[in-house]
């Protein structure tokens, strides 16, 4: 524990700007950027479904659109967490202690990826109303842990060919999501540790990062609410194979 507090201490301002600078970055929302400027200053919002993401730009203004608000969303990602990873790599490891550079620089990309789904869920620039963040976790995941991205976007390209649905495929994705992170870390990351003279994982990390994307994950569940209730009642929409 007192490794963990002296890590607090010298790392307060890294952990600030990791925090503020991925929330301000994902606040960026493309999907209402890109919108306005390719529809006469209409707000993506008013539009279909009212969310402000990739699949209600898809529907509701168009394939070209569409492309550049996925790839500009996952951009904001990967340099979100890159800025974590950095600013962490720079936090000065106890001599001797538990707390090991691989275990901060695998929390200052968490923190960052989390920072900037939030930014994107509740825009500061556009009144808090913004996506679902599916399109920044998967950038979070593509940076901090590439397994488990694979992993996670294996499951939704499954789930995605069978129903058609990219709610399903998202929600059904962000559940496992903590499940995936779980196994690759404790199995693949800290019990090879324990046999190994580097040490290079604590059992705090699969925890860590366990419980992470289980809140991000329970997060995206929830933005998808109202989703959910349309794929019970039969309702929610599917991607044709032409979009």
């Amino acid at each position: 524990m007192q490794e963990y507090l002296t890590l607090l201490s010298n790392g307060w301002l890294q952990l600030a700007l990791t925090v503020v600078i991925s929330y301000l970055l994902g606040s960026v929302s493309f999907s209402i950027i890109i919108t306005r400027i390719v529809n006469n200053h209409a707000d993506i919002r008013t539009m279909g479904s009212g969310n402000a993401g990739f699949t209600n730009v898809l529907r509701s203004v168009g394939k070209g659109p569409a492309v550049f608000t996925i790839v500009f969303d996952f951009l904001k990602g990967v340099i979100s967490v890159i800025i974590g990873w950095l600013l962490f790599a720079s936090i000065a490891t106890v001599d001797g202690g538990e707390v090991l550079q691989s275990e901060i620089i695998s929390y200052g990309k968490f923190i960052a990826g989390m920072c900037c789904m939030l930014g994107h869920i509740y825009p500061i620039y556009f009144g808090f109303r913004g996506g679902k963040g599916v399109v920044t976790v998967a950038a979070m995941l593509a940076v901090a842990d590439w397994r488990i991205f694979l992993a996670v976007l294996l499951t939704f390209g499954i789930i995605f060919l069978i129903t058609k649905t990219i709610s399903k495929a998202s929600v059904l994705s962000a559940i496992l999501m903590p499940i995936y992170t779980f196994c690759i870390t404790y199995f693949l990351d800290y019990l090879p540790s324990l046999s190994g003279t580097d040490g290079s994982h604590t059992i705090v990390y699969p925890v860590v990062a366990t419980v992470c994307m289980a809140l991000v994950g329970l997060i995206v569940v929830l933005k998808h609410k109202e989703n959910i209730k349309r794929i019970l009642n039969g309702t929610e929409k599917k991607i044709t194979a032409k979009k």
